[in-house]
């Protein structure tokens, strides 16, 4: 069976006027190649569809199952352009992030993630809560179409913009002699009971802050070691240790801990947009990067 979309447009535009010369104006077409065509569908679909007579065109039954039939068929496929034009444009379709936990906690994560939600809400976002180094084989082999993480050795393959410099706090309990100062050294927590993260979990700031104590020649003593931030602050809410974390997670607003900005200049933590070289940069992920890029100003 050899049937157009063109024959069913002609098709509807006769059943619709009920005259051969009317629906030929409708088309913008001269009425003989017109007649040409329904014959050809009748022809193909092995039924006769009007019953003509000198004075009047009428629908046979099966014209009448296939007015219907056609109109859905045109509907479907008027539908089906939209939808992918749509989804081409960005205004459909699935975005999927990974995020540390400390994502959600910086402003320009936050607004970036309201704003593309007010603007395309028919993009489904797909946000999965992965540590930095869990990120990259998702980002490689295009389970992740973007990625915010902290700064961390990437693979040749993957590229990142950045998001945020963010200062490094020191984390004490309210009661804790050091919790009344203005700022202090990391010197000062040498001998502290140090919460901090589980390195078997992959955590970035793991490396990071780690790195930045070993440059200062401090040893931590480390008395508990966790998956996540928001356990460690919960940690030091009950006096059992300090430590130290980026400044977005002040956020949380937790009564009992105490945040102290760290003397040290160096003591920042970056946080990152990652994506793939190697994969397309659809228009989701591009009104996505676009706001992360303009909150980040």
């Amino acid at each position: 069976m050899n049937i157009e979309l063109r024959h069913l447009r002609y098709f509807i535009a006769v059943a619709e006027e009920l005259h051969f010369g009317r629906a030929a104006l409708r088309l913008n077409i001269s009425q003989p190649p017109l007649s040409q065509q329904i014959i050809q569908l009748e022809t193909e679909t092995g039924a006769r569809l009007f019953n003509r007579t000198n004075r009047s065109v009428q629908l046979t039954a099966a014209g009448h199952q296939l007015l219907q039939d056609a109109r859905a068929i045109l509907l479907q496929v008027e539908q089906a352009s939209d939808r992918a034009a749509r989804l081409h444009r960005g205004e459909e379709g699935e975005l999927r992030i990974g995020f540390t936990s400390s994502a959600p906690f910086t402003a320009v994560v936050s607004d970036a993630l309201y704003q593309f939600r007010q603007r395309w809400p028919q993009v489904h976002i797909q946000m999965q809560e992965i540590n930095t180094r869990q990120q990259l084989a998702p980002l490689h082999d295009g389970r992740l179409d973007l990625g915010v993480m902290r700064n961390t050795p990437l693979p040749a393959d993957l590229r990142h913009q950045l998001l945020l410099s963010e200062p490094l706090y020191a984390v004490v309990h309210w009661a804790h002699p050091l919790a009344t100062a203005e700022k202090i050294s990391v010197a000062a927590l040498a001998a502290e009971p140090f919460l901090f993260f589980d390195p078997q979990v992959g955590t970035a700031l793991y490396s990071e802050i780690l790195a930045l104590l070993h440059r200062y020649q401090i040893k931590p003593y480390i008395t508990q070691e966790v998956g996540e931030a928001m356990t460690i602050l919960g940690l030091v809410a009950t006096g059992l240790g300090v430590s130290i974390l980026p400044a977005s997670f002040r956020r949380a607003q937790l009564a009992d801990v105490v945040w102290l900005p760290l003397e040290e200049r160096d003591a920042l933590s970056e946080l990152w947009l990652v994506w793939s070289a190697e994969r397309e940069i659809n228009n989701q992920m591009r009104h996505m990067m676009a706001l992360l890029q303009q909150n980040k100003a």
